[in-house]
C-alpha cells in the first residue's frame, strides 16, 4: 500500500466522506445502461470462472459478479471500504489491496477482471497502466477485463462550480429544495474546487481535472476513446466491445470518438499461441 501520488492523497480522502459512503451504499445494480450492457454481454462468455472485482468499495458489484460465477474475489484498496463490505457481505472473499501491486494473486488465473464505476480514473496515468499491466497478468489467456473511464470528450469534461448552482423551476417547493441545497454544498464543493483546480492538465490523449463528484472532492483521468483504445493494444490486449454510459448503446469498432459520459471497454487477453 505503499502508492501514494498526489492524486492518491486526494482521492482516499473523498472514498471515506459521508457524501462518498452514501453513494456507495445505495442499493443500486447498475451504474447506468452502458455497465447492464457490458454484464450482459459478459456474463455468458464467463459463467462459472474465477472473477476478480477490483475497486469493489462498499460491495455494490458483489451481487452483480456471484451472478456470473460464485468463485469471486473483490479487493479494494480503502481499508474503511473493505471493512463495511466485509460487514454486508460476510464469508465474502474481499482483500485490502491496491490495484497497481497485486502480486498475492495468482497469474493467469481469472476468466474475468473487472474495474466499474470508472475507478481506474482515481489514479494517475502512470498508475493506470500499472493497474492494467497486473490486469493482464492475472487473467487467463483467452479471458476478459472490464472497466469504466471518464470520457474527454463528453459532457462530464470540464465542470466547474456553477454546475453546483440550483437548477430554475417554477414548482416552489422543488425549487426551495434545490437553492437550500445548493446552499450546504457550495461552501465545501468551491473550497475544494479552489485546492484542486491546479492540478488540472492536458495531455495527449487524456488530462487530469477535478470532477464535481462528491462535491469536487475528487481530482481523475479524462481519456479518449481513441486513446484508450491504444493503450490497451500496447499492452496486449484486444478491445471486444465498447458502450456508452447513458444509452448503453454499443460503439462501433472504427469510431474514433463518442460523446457519452463515459466508457465502458472490455478488452481479452489473446490465446497464447500453440
Amino acid at each position: 500500500m505503499s502508492h501514494q501520488s498526489k492524486l492518491d492523497r486526494v482521492n482516499r480522502v473523498a472514498w471515506t466522506t459521508r457524501d462518498a459512503l452514501r453513494e456507495f451504499t445505495l442499493e443500486k445494480r447498475y451504474t447506468d445502461r452502458g455497465e447492464q450492457a457490458a454484464f450482459e454481454w459478459l456474463a455468458p462468455r464467463c459463467a462459472g470462472l474465477p472473477l476478480l472485482d477490483i475497486g469493489v468499495g462498499a460491495g455494490r458489484t458483489i451481487g452483480l459478479m456471484k451472478s456470473i460465477s460464485s468463485d469471486y474475489v473483490g479487493v479494494d484498496y480503502t481499508e474503511k471500504l473493505i471493512v463495511l463490505a466485509r460487514q454486508r457481505f460476510p464469508g465474502t472473499d474481499l482483500r485490502h489491496m491496491d490495484a497497481r501491486d497485486m502480486r498475492e494473486l495468482p497469474s493467469s488465473h481469472f476468466g474475468l477482471v473487472a474495474f466499474s464505476w470508472n475507478g481506474i480514473d482515481a489514479v494517475d496515468y502512470e498508475g493506470r497502466v500499472q493497474i492494467l499491466k497486473e490486469m493482464y497478468r492475472v487473467v487467463r489467456p483467452g479471458g476478459y477485463i472490464f472497466f469504466s473511464s471518464h470520457n474527454r470528450n463528453g459532457p462530464g469534461y470540464g465542470e466547474t462550480i456553477w454546475k453546483l448552482l440550483p437548477r430554475f423551476t417554477f414548482n416552489p417547493v422543488k425549487l426551495g429544495w434545490r437553492v437550500a441545497r445548493s446552499a450546504v454544498r457550495l461552501p465545501v464543493a468551491g473550497f475544494n474546487y479552489m485546492r484542486h483546480a491546479p492540478m488540472n492538465r492536458d495531455f495527449e490523449g487524456y488530462s487530469i481535472m477535478t470532477a464535481a463528484a462528491h462535491n469536487f472532492g475528487i481530482v481523475i483521468v479524462y481519456t479518449t476513446l481513441r486513446e484508450q483504445r491504444r493503450q490497451l493494444a500496447e499492452i496486449g490486449f484486444e478491445t471486444d466491445a465498447v458502450f456508452g454510459s447513458c444509452e448503453g448503446n454499443r460503439i462501433a469498432d472504427n469510431a474514433e470518438s463518442s460523446d457519452a459520459w463515459w466508457l465502458h471497454f472490455i478488452a481479452r487477453r489473446p490465446l497464447d499461441p500453440d
